[in-house]
């Protein structure tokens, strides 16, 4: 199985699980989806295209904000995530927004089309970022903007490492290339921004972004959540003798309860926004 492949067989399986989290997802990266709106000039009436939107996040937000004059598009090659964000946005009423299998790299719309192009957390895993960036950048209007939210370091994100180190521990593996489709493919600063200037962008800025990851859930239903959202993780856990199963499962807990609060639990988090402009007009 290609690269490639193993990442939308991964996205595929995640499919009924995002879905079955879908609010708790949408409020945990709320401020991102808000970000990435107020760094593209998203406004009532703009048509956006979202590339990897995954089951439906930012586009849903999205089209509350372009509101009935605007539309947004929701483009992603998992057909099930796709399914689920049209399912999502029919029991929001959201006329707005349409959703379309489709990956990066053959984006099927018009050159010059939209008024603003975002992705959240997506670039990390396209085939090839700098082809995929030239194509957003094809769909774009001429003096519009994309913009494109990423991880920052593994380091500053308690979400994520609070885990895993944990698997690490349990799961020894060698550090991935440095290019390989991971969630933290782009994390050091200037290397997604180095790719979108190549692209032909103008005026390309990056900006690091911290929010709190807020989780109205116990600890219990936490875990659960982080299970559900990681194939990789899931299957190991579940690969565990029951022995150690439960002990990892108590050293999870210990460290989430580091961030726990009288709402439930809230991790710091940081990421990177970058957005440019296409020339012309």
């Amino acid at each position: 199985m290609s690269e490639t492949d193993e990442v939308l067989n991964r996205w595929t399986n995640l499919s009924a699980y995002w879905e079955k989290h879908r609010e708790t997802i949408r409020r945990l990266f709320a401020p991102v989806s808000d970000a990435l709106i107020e760094d593209s000039d998203i406004a009532a009436g703009s048509r956006v295209l979202d590339v990897g939107t995954g089951s439906g996040e930012p586009a849903l937000r999205i089209a509350e904000v372009v509101g009935a004059a605007g539309e947004v598009v929701g483009a992603d090659p998992v057909a099930e995530m796709i399914e689920s964000a049209a399912r999502a946005a029919a029991q929001l009423s959201l006329e707005n927004a349409r959703f379309e299998v489709a990956g990066v790299d053959s984006l099927p719309f018009a050159d010059s089309s939209f008024d603003a192009v975002v992705s959240r957390f997506g670039v990390m895993f396209f085939p090839a970022p700098p082809n995929g960036v030239r194509e957003m950048l094809r769909v774009l209007k001429p003096g519009r903007k994309m913009a494109l939210a990423v991880w920052g370091l593994v380091d500053a994100n308690p979400f994520h490492h609070s885990l895993v180190r944990l698997v690490q521990r349990y799961f020894p593996e060698p550090a991935l290339p440095p290019d390989a489709p991971d969630a933290f493919r782009f994390a050091a600063p200037g290397k997604l921004k180095a790719i979108m200037v190549e692209a032909g962008l103008d005026d390309v800025t990056e900006r690091l972004f911290r929010f709190p990851i807020n989780a109205s859930l116990s600890l219990e239903e936490f875990w659960t959540l982080r299970l559900d959202m990681a194939k990789k993780l899931r299957e190991r856990f579940t690969a565990l003798a029951p022995e150690a199963a439960s002990e990892m499962k108590r050293e999870a807990l210990d460290a989430f309860r580091t961030y726990s609060t009288p709402e439930g639990l809230s991790f710091p988090g940081e990421a990177l926004i970058v957005s440019g402009r296409k020339g012309g007009r």
